[in-house]
């Protein structure tokens, strides 16, 4: 089984390994950088499965958390942080994405894209402007 991760492209704030490979009932660990956070950014975790839309994984600001899904380790100095799968399944290989945000891009106004270009994928977060 082929887990992909990937950082936003064109933003120095998040970075990822390229690919991670695991056992199907295994526990898998993927790591993030964002070396350039601020306080008061969200660590938010994507992820998308081939022919599909982006899916909502696990974020937080500070603390670590768990969800029916997985678990968001961040250390105190909030830099990095590692997203854990506990038992992987066929249903779990997908491109994941760290990506960090800011909190004033929170509820209606924002929108993640997704946009396949010369064989990586990339992730965006942007603020919508408000009418």
């Amino acid at each position: 089984m082929f887990l992909t991760s990937s950082g936003i492209m064109g933003d120095a704030k998040s970075t990822q390994p390229d690919a991670m490979e695991s056992t199907e009932g295994k526990p898998v660990q993927l790591p993030c950088n964002h070396s350039e956070i601020t306080g008061s950014e969200y660590i938010i975790w994507y992820r998308q499965i081939p022919h599909q839309g982006p899916e909502h994984v696990i974020e937080s600001v500070r603390d670590n958390k768990t969800n029916g899904m997985a678990t968001l380790i961040i250390p105190t100095d909030r830099k990095s942080s590692t997203l854990i799968l506990p038992q992987v399944t066929l249903r779990d290989a997908a491109v994941y994405y760290c990506i960090v945000r800011d909190p004033q891009c929170e509820g209606w106004g924002c929108t993640c894209s997704i946009s396949p270009w010369g064989g990586r994928e990339a992730a965006a977060a942007s603020k919508e402007a408000s009418a």
